[in-house]
């Protein structure tokens, strides 16, 4: 089969590989699309993902595809069943894992991170770790259930939303784009979007923003939600300075390893603020399949870059400059 392996810091190569054999809990899914995450970059230019990344490896924890082989041992999943992947793994018996809290497990593994993942045509994946699509959602919307589910996570932390809530989404980009949709699933009483790039102001409204803001000098109300999508310092402390009294604030975008933000103190103190974060995307993978099963989540419009596996160096190597939404992966077929 033809892989995608990372071989090194910035370094990628297309390889033959033989196609994997599969454990008795396992199946072998011919992957059809996997999308590019910013968390890719991260770990191309060296940086960890969701955990420590040893090449050489084959990234890709965003795909979906068909089930082509099974396990002695699975007895819930058949030969031709479409599936979405939920690339983590959790130990099941460290102390996180005991409390119910998985993302945050001690000997957490992936894949496409630290096992081999969607950039190849084949994949080796667990059958806990599959999920059926309706056979007519579209695979590359499939591949999207991976991101859908950490937003949803990103729910699960903040105080329920309600048609009293005011929310401001900094960052219009792919991700923010689907914290824009979903949170209109809540009925809030309004939601608005704060986005550097006006090239996709108008999108961003038909996806159901109320306001659209090129940046934070623009905006000069309060919000009782601030959901970060970006990861950068700016961003992050513009987040907390936005909020208004009571407000969550949930700081959803992946930052570099050594960005370090600041913020006053007095500012979280007399307003009460809740600052909090999201990591992956522990029991919501279900709850994404159907919202797309039911095709509540528009994807088609976000879906900007279609590639081949041979692109996708020179796009993590110059990411910024391909004026990227989400860009995915169309593997061979077979």
């Amino acid at each position: 089969m033809k892989a995608l392996v990372l071989t090194g810091k910035e370094k990628m190569a297309i390889q033959e590989q033989s196609i994997p054999e599969i454990a008795a809990n396992e199946v072998l899914v011919n992957v059809k699309f996997c999308g590019i995450c910013g968390t890719d970059v991260h770990i191309f230019n060296g940086e960890p993902g969701s955990a420590e990344v040893t090449p050489p490896v084959i990234l890709g924890h965003e795909f979906a595809g068909e089930i082509v082989k099974i396990g002695a041992e699975v007895t819930e999943l058949t030969v031709g069943d479409h599936v979405a992947i939920d690339p983590n793994i959790y130990c099941g018996h460290c102390d996180y894992c005991r409390q119910g809290r998985v993302q945050l497990c001690d000997h957490l593994s992936a894949l496409g991170v630290t096992r081999n993942g969607g950039m190849a045509e084949y994949c080796a994946a667990p059958a806990t770790a599959c999920l059926k699509l309706n056979p007519e959602i579209p695979f590359e919307h499939g591949a999207m259930v991976e991101p859908l589910s950490c937003v949803l996570h990103g729910f699960d932390q903040i105080d329920p939303i309600t048609p009293e809530t005011n929310i401001l989404i900094i960052g219009g980009g792919f991700i923010g784009s689907l914290f824009l949709q979903t949170t209109r699933l809540y009925s809030p009483a309004k939601v608005s979007v704060c986005e550097l790039n006006t090239d996709k102001h108008e999108q961003l409204r038909a996806l159901g923003a109320d306001e659209v803001y090129r940046t934070a000098d623009d905006i000069s109300e309060k919000f009782d939600l601030v959901v970060e999508c970006v990861g950068k310092k700016v961003t992050s402390e513009t987040a907390i300075s936005l909020a208004g009294k009571g407000a969550n604030v949930l700081l959803f975008g992946v930052p570099s390893p050594d960005t370090e933000i600041t913020i006053p103190a007095y500012d979280i103190f007399s307003k009460e603020l809740k600052i909090t974060s999201s990591f992956i995307n522990p029991f919501t993978l279900s709850k994404a399949v159907q919202l797309l099963n039911q095709q509540k989540i528009q994807l088609t419009p976000l879906l900007s870059h279609k590639i081949t596996l041979e692109e996708v160096p020179d796009i993590l190597a110059n990411y910024p400059t391909y004026g990227i939404t989400k860009a995915i992966i169309e593997l061979p077929a077979n």
